[in-house]
């Protein structure tokens, strides 16, 4: 399988695909209809289906417009996106077949109610849940659900390639230095990226082998992050913690 991407809007990802036959499965198609409909055509690829992980609009505004030049489409994904297009609804920890392909569907709520990701071995795309160096902005009342859905994340093999949606990974490995002060690998990503990025090249995917040791929301209970939060010890738990982490990143500059 050959896997692309298409960028739009201001640093959303659509992520294409592609069997030997040229057949493809789109994902989270956000909009800049005309775009991905000429990448299609330029490629040579015919679409057969869509992967949605969740409702907001840069992730589902393109998909009725594809739709509507490839009617036989099936849309996979959460029932909070069935009036964008979704025509096949997910359920957590269900397979799904697509060109021979089994994807795993992984309830991943937090950013939203409804989140899923996908995952076949090695590849996980994850939409707004879990970002190279970061997460995604959790919703109101959905704390616990993030945390728990970060841990699930967590839990997939070490060589899961981890393909989000958002170039962030710039200004998350920021951050992340600024907590992880002495931590070579990521000083050696965060150039890297920097250096990509100055080419306009995608920073993605990552590897979940790599976001266990610089991503400071997969390392909650670490003495770097408690320390960086200064949570009171009587409330130190991972949720809150995440909550503090998170709060702390949208003031980051």
């Amino acid at each position: 399988m050959k896997i692309i991407y298409i960028p739009i809007l201001n640093d959303n990802y659509v992520w294409i695909m592609i069997n030997h036959k040229n057949f493809c499965i789109i994902v989270d198609p956000g909009g800049n209809d005309a775009l991905i409909l000429n990448s299609i055509k330029k490629l040579n690829i015919h679409p057969v289906a869509i992967l949605v992980t969740h409702f907001h609009s840069d992730h589902v505004m393109g998909i009725k417009k594809l739709i509507k030049m490839y009617p036989k489409l099936f849309v996979y994904g959460p029932k909070e996106a069935k009036k964008f297009g979704v025509n096949k609804i997910c359920k957590n920890n269900t397979f799904i077949k697509i060109l021979n392909y089994k994807f795993q569907v992984i309830f991943t709520p937090g950013h939203t109610e409804g989140h899923v990701s996908y995952y076949k071995n090695p590849y996980l795309f994850c939409g707004d849940t879990l970002f190279s160096g970061g997460c995604g902005k959790i919703a109101d009342g959905m704390l616990l659900k993030a945390y728990n859905s970060l841990n699930k994340l967590k839990r997939l093999p070490n060589e899961t390639l981890i393909y989000c949606t958002h170039e962030y990974t710039l200004q998350n490995l920021k951050f992340s230095k600024s907590i992880f002060k002495n931590n070579a690998i990521l000083s050696k990503l965060y150039k890297k990226t920097y250096n990509m990025r100055l080419e306009n090249k995608c920073s993605l995917p990552s590897t979940l082998k790599i976001e266990k040791k610089i991503n400071p929301f997969l390392n909650l209970n670490t003495l770097e992050v408690k320390n960086y939060t200064k949570i009171h010890k009587d409330l130190m738990f991972g949720s809150n913690i995440l909550y503090k982490l998170r709060k702390m990143k949208e003031e980051y500059k």
